[in-house]
């Protein structure tokens, strides 16, 4: 079980593997969590949160094998063993964590496969996350597998997950196979989520045509790679007017957003240096930084001074909390937040748990 414990005691063993770290700052980080460790029930100026983290992978043997050996090769990433659920061990790994809730999500790595392939995985996937979420539902939900290389049939699987499953929406990557989700062929898809009222959770898959220049020391295919993905799939919905045409569509962009909010305030300025980089037939209804206020972010941003600048950003809000578990990037999300001393406890409340639960439908 990839605990906080367990991570920090593996030192040697990651040295071995050549998991070498630059600086002692993870160390450090994790002494300075041990000292605000929460435990479950969670309680906030004396009132009990019911801790809901929308950001967690789960895996399913039986769709990977339809992928052959793209769905079945071991992967070196740290916790990657731990995305097949082993029950005990991930309630335990909650636990640790102060989570209550885990909403569950499978990264979409069936975009290149034909319609008939991909909708079987799918269909696997989802029958598996709402079979495991019935079985604990005061423990896990879960963000519905689509097809979105198909849009007519992704309509289809969302209506299915949400009707008649009880997932609370879909996690989808931040493009099909190069094509943004500003392209009209989404619209129905988008429309469909409007209209049950579910959002849709962008998890990035990477963008191949940068491996070359991403290449090298530091795992910048993900550590630069991801959030530039989400950054460009956020900044076409909002500048092709994706957000105007679907203005109830509910949106989370895991990993705090990308890069978009860090530095949002540029895109207000693009077309006013670069009037021919933009195009007069999109009207926009408002300027490209106040979307952000109706886009929802997840936690994951590591420092209480990220954290602030978010909120400072998009709204209080518009924050839920977000872990990527079981990869070991945010060991203790509940701490996360506790240590932010920006927040308030009205707002601690609401990332931990409250916003979740309002935009989720869940019962707390």
């Amino acid at each position: 079980m990839t605990t906080r414990r367990n991570f920090l005691k593996g030192g040697s063993a990651a040295v071995a593997t050549g998991i070498v770290f630059c600086s002692c700052g993870l160390l450090q980080s994790a002494h300075a969590q041990q000292a605000s460790r929460q435990k479950l029930p969670v309680m906030v100026n004396g009132k009990r949160v019911k801790t809901i983290d929308v950001h967690a992978h789960c895996l399913f043997p039986e769709a990977g094998k339809l992928l052959g050996e793209a769905g079945s090769a071991p992967s070196p990433v740290r916790g990657a063993d731990e995305a097949v659920i082993a029950l005990d061990k991930r309630l335990a790994a909650m636990d640790a964590q102060a989570v209550d809730m885990e909403v569950l999500s499978i990264n979409p790595n069936w975009y290149n496969r034909d319609r008939d392939l991909a909708g079987r995985i799918v269909k696997i996937q989802n029958e598996k996350l709402a079979e495991l979420c019935a079985s604990k539902p005061d423990r896990f939900a879960a963000f519905a597998s689509l097809t979105l290389q198909a849009p007519d049939l992704a309509v289809q699987e969302l209506e299915t997950a949400v009707k008649k499953q009880g997932l609370k929406g879909a996690a989808i990557g931040g493009n099909v196979n190069g094509e943004a989700f500003a392209d009209p062929k989404f619209h129905p898809v988008w429309a469909k989520a409007e209209e049950l009222g579910v959002p849709l959770f962008i998890h990035p898959q990477g963008i191949p045509e940068l491996n070359k220049q991403l290449a090298g020391n530091g795992w910048l295919t993900n550590a630069v790679g991801y959030p530039v993905e989400t950054t460009i799939a956020l900044s076409h919905m909002i500048f092709e007017g994706t957000f105007d045409r679907f203005p109830r569509l509910k949106v989370i962009a895991a990993h705090g957003g990308g890069f978009l909010p860090s530095y949002a305030d540029r895109s207000d300025h693009a077309c006013l240096v670069n009037p021919g980089g933009c195009n007069p037939n999109v009207k926009l209804a408002k300027q490209p930084t106040e979307y952000l206020k109706q886009i929802y972010f997840d936690s994951l941003v590591f420092t209480p001074e990220a954290l602030r600048h978010l909120v400072a950003q998009v709204g209080i809000g518009q924050i839920v909390l977000g872990s990527d578990y079981p990869f070991p990037w945010q060991l203790q999300p509940v701490d996360h937040i506790f240590a932010s001393a920006s927040l308030s406890d009205d707002d601690r409340a609401d990332i931990l748990g409250r916003t979740a639960a309002k935009l989720l439908d869940l019962e707390t």
